[in-house]
């Protein structure tokens, strides 16, 4: 099995990368190729047994695209975007990256498959991963499966539209595609970025090292988690699934953990210590509350629950995750 990443140099794509290469199957199907292609090269993952190929494209460049899938990938996980604040802040950009991109990858799978001359059929498994910023206020208690999409950010409306077109790709089967509306990623390993969700992995990720942290948001903010590990599982299980009873409604919101940023804090508080906490500073930032006070808070997630995606249960294990994962069991000091 021939694997695509597209995004692959961002904490997911490097993540999914190394977790392909340690299972070394999808769908109990041997690996055997990965292609790993960001604006920036990426690296390869290390122990991989298969052939890696990686690359630097602009996938709204003309051709890159058509050049990604040469090698008629079997699986294409579509992971590159910019986040929301950078698309906000640069509209132009964040409309070139997260939607001219994302046409050009689909229709260059189409002309693929059927263009002239094609030695065999063509029809990937394509995962998308969108966001619950395809949502929008006034939110019900629980945004369930048949709530509207109502975007109030440009990254929420691009990914809304990239959402409508993998499913009118798939319904006239020019690849099986699914979309994932992925929880915001907490915690996230490295360093902060300009996502305006950001400050949620922050007050966790710099104090658990001893480091000092910026919250710039009232602690009663409430929002939809899931751990970068958890988000692996989501991404593998829809690239192996049984796409035939979703139907043509090939998005889903992912079950994720509802909660405030206090309980945030109290979840570190609970894991790592009175001192922990004594590292998160109150700066209030207008312009994220703002932003943030456009965004779901929790979901129903029923229909994702129901084809086999499994949340964390806790704050406090989203946290005993990134310890494990990310600083070796270990707390308290900065590396």
């Amino acid at each position: 099995m021939h694997i695509l990443i597209l995004g692959a140099a961002g904490m997911v794509g490097r993540k999914l990368a190394e977790r392909l290469a340690a299972d070394g199957t999808l769908g109990g199907r041997p690996v055997t190729a990965m292609t790993l292609i960001d604006v920036v090269a990426p690296a390869g993952p290390a122990g991989f047994a298969g052939t890696i190929r990686t690359g630097a494209a602009d996938l709204a460049d003309p051709g890159a695209a058509e050049a990604a899938i040469a090698g008629r990938p079997d699986v294409i996980f579509h992971l590159a975007a910019i986040v929301s604040g950078e698309a906000e802040a640069d509209f132009d950009k964040g409309y070139r990256v997260n939607l001219d991109s994302t046409r050009m990858l689909f229709e260059a799978i189409r002309r693929l498959g059927s263009g002239q001359g094609a030695t065999a059929p063509y029809r990937p498994r394509v995962v998308f991963t969108s966001s619950i910023a395809v949502f929008g206020a006034p939110f019900p208690e629980a945004i369930g499966d048949e709530f509207f999409t109502t975007p109030l950010t440009s990254y929420g409306t691009q990914k809304a539209i990239g959402e409508l077109l993998l499913a009118d790709y798939s319904r006239r089967g020019f690849f099986d595609g699914i979309g994932i509306r992925l929880p915001t990623i907490c915690i996230r390993p490295g360093k902060p970025n300009k996502a305006a969700s950001g400050f949620f992995s922050n007050i966790l990720r710099e104090p658990l090292v001893g480091l000092p942290a910026v919250l710039p948001v009232d602690d009663s903010v409430r929002h939809w988690h899931a751990s970068p590990r958890t988000a692996m599982g989501f991404l593998l299980h829809a690239a192996s699934m049984d796409l035939a009873p979703l139907g043509w409604r090939r998005s889903l919101s992912m079950p994720g953990l509802s909660a405030t940023v206090g309980e945030q804090i109290e979840a570190l508080r609970r894991v790592a210590g009175e001192a922990a906490v004594r590292l998160i500073r109150r700066e209030p930032d207008p312009a994220i509350a703002a932003i943030v006070a456009g965004w779901p808070r929790r979901f129903d997630a029923s229909r994702a629950l129901s084809f086999g995606f499994q949340p964390e249960t806790s704050f406090d294990e989203i946290i005993r995750v990134h310890i494990e994962d990310e600083l070796g069991g270990r707390i308290g000091s900065a590396a």
